[in-house]
């Protein structure tokens, strides 16, 4: 079967298409053949172990898992003699992230009780790969931030894969959502929920008078001290991508000398949370934001674009 493979850290160029053997599922496990994946900003920071200090959970000299890739959607195509809860020919989606990842291939095995579904009727798998990383990020953030009805809150980075559904989760909850993007992306906000916006390339939301009860980066570009100024008392910063020694020390300084509670670390994988998201999806609450989309073969410009900084949304591969 085909795959995508890379041997040592760095650019896109790393990864190369390549011939493995398709798996074989164990007796509680299921074999999927994936439809669609995505590239997500996750593995562009494992491709080129930034920061650093990644690769002392990825590989300290090159990567131990050679193959990237946490959403999935697909067909469930064998089942192990062990499994109840699927059956051949069963669409489902999710994630294979708490399972070593590597979905950049043809078929995939995983446990049945992994953090994967029954795709939603209503999408496709191009349209059903996208809806976990980005989703689950954001509804594991904004549930620390005690989210509530009424409340202020400010997505930064709301053009992304995790700020388009941030604003949507944010509006679903009941929230008054501002949203932060560039010029280009501020119809965009609005599409999604965000009653304001404001272009990050001409003005800075911490200069203004307004305060927040939640602010969310989903991007890691917010101004830190900014940020805490402009919550409420007892407000939440909330920050998806806190991987730093740095933005790790201020997180602590900034606890001890400010009533703000500052959170970051990692959004841990409930399928609770999957069956939550594919409830929200069928009922039309929310829905993905797709870029581009790109066969398996040129996932190298995939990465290429996630690279930039500038996609919106989604970035998806399509495996035939």
């Amino acid at each position: 079967m085909k795959a995508i493979t890379y041997e040592n850290y760095g650019p896109p160029e790393v990864l190369k298409l390549v011939e493995i053997k398709k798996p074989t599922p164990k007796c509680n496990e299921v074999l999927i053949r994936i439809y669609a994946t995505t590239v997500t900003s996750g593995d562009s920071r494992i491709r080129k172990a930034d920061p650093f200090i990644a690769r002392f959970m990825t590989g300290l000299f090159k990567p131990t898992k050679n193959i990237l890739g946490f959403d999935i959607s697909g067909v469930i195509e064998s089942i192990g003699k062990n499994v109840t809860r699927f059956k051949v020919g069963d669409e489902v989606f999710g994630s294979a992230g708490d399972y070593g990842g590597g979905t950049y291939r043809e078929y995939k095995c995983l446990p049945e009780d992994a953090v994967i579904t029954t795709k939603p009727e209503n999408l496709p798998h191009v349209e059903a790969a996208p809806i976990f990383f980005g989703a689950h990020s954001a509804l594991h953030f904004l549930r620390k931030g005690n989210i509530q009805v009424g409340q202020k809150v400010l997505i930064y980075g709301a053009s992304g894969s995790v700020g388009t559904y941030a604003v949507q989760l944010a509006k679903y909850y009941g929230a008054q959502v501002t949203a932060v993007c560039s010029t280009s992306n501020m119809k965009l906000a609005e599409s999604l929920g965000a009653s304001k916006v404001i272009d990050y390339t001409k003005e800075d939301f911490s200069k203004r008078d307004e305060k927040y009860d939640i602010i969310f980066d989903t991007v890691g570009k917010s101004p830190f001290w900014g940020s805490v100024k402009s919550l409420k008392n007892k407000g939440f910063y909330l920050l998806a991508v806190n991987i730093s020694l740095s933005s790790i020390f201020k997180n602590i300084w900034a606890g001890i000398t400010t009533n703000k509670k500052i959170i970051g670390g990692v959004a841990h994988e409930y399928l609770e949370d999957l069956v939550f998201l594919k409830k929200l999806i069928e009922e039309k609450k929310i829905k993905p934001v797709i870029d581009k989309i790109y066969p398996l073969e040129q996932i190298a410009d995939a990465h290429r674009l996630v690279d930039s900084g500038r996609k919106r949304g989604n970035v998806v591969i399509t495996i035939s």
